[in-house]
């Protein structure tokens, strides 16, 4: 059985989709919208809702008040190429606060001149916050794009002590 749950942030509501101890998405968009990108077999499988996650509502909690690190006791899973499964482990590894660039994402996921592709990783991420695609920018410091709009990218990142 998978369990929903929607989690208030100051940013809006992130929706979150987990399985056993798993969170297999988390977004700011629709539970619809999530549920179309999960593995074929995680679709399959029958939906709860519930008020909290344990262990993820908390980590959340942990998270927003001011426990940036509390992110990392997530467990998540997530379907994907080789390559994006790399992306989003070493998206993992960059700390709150600091920013990477698309390039040195590529470099960390093993394909220096996959930067392309980093891009399209971070696009396709299912587990926003959690996999903090929010801290990779463009070569040069632009922000860039976030799936979720760019003034929840700079809140995340205000939050997290990478912008003023």
């Amino acid at each position: 059985m998978l369990t929903k749950s929607i989690y208030k942030t100051p940013i809006g509501s992130l929706h979150l989709i987990s399985h056993d101890q798993y969170l297999l998405a988390a977004g700011f968009s629709s539970f619809d919208e999530l549920i179309k990108r999960l593995d074929k077999r995680d679709q399959s499988i029958s939906v709860q809702s519930q008020k909290r996650i344990s262990v993820i509502s908390d980590l959340l909690d942990d998270y927003f008040d001011g426990d940036l690190k509390a992110l990392n006791g997530i467990s998540v899973k997530q379907p994907g190429e080789r390559f994006s499964q790399s992306a989003w482990k070493a998206m993992r590894k960059v700390s709150p606060g600091k920013l990477i660039s698309y390039a040195e994402l590529a470099k960390k996921a093993g394909s220096p001149d996959a930067v392309r592709a980093a891009g399209s990783a971070c696009a396709r991420n299912l587990v926003a916050l959690v996999v903090p695609c929010h801290r990779i920018v463009k070569t040069g410091g632009n922000l860039g794009n976030y799936a979720y709009g760019l003034k929840a990218k700079e809140w995340l990142l205000r939050h997290e002590g990478a912008l003023q």
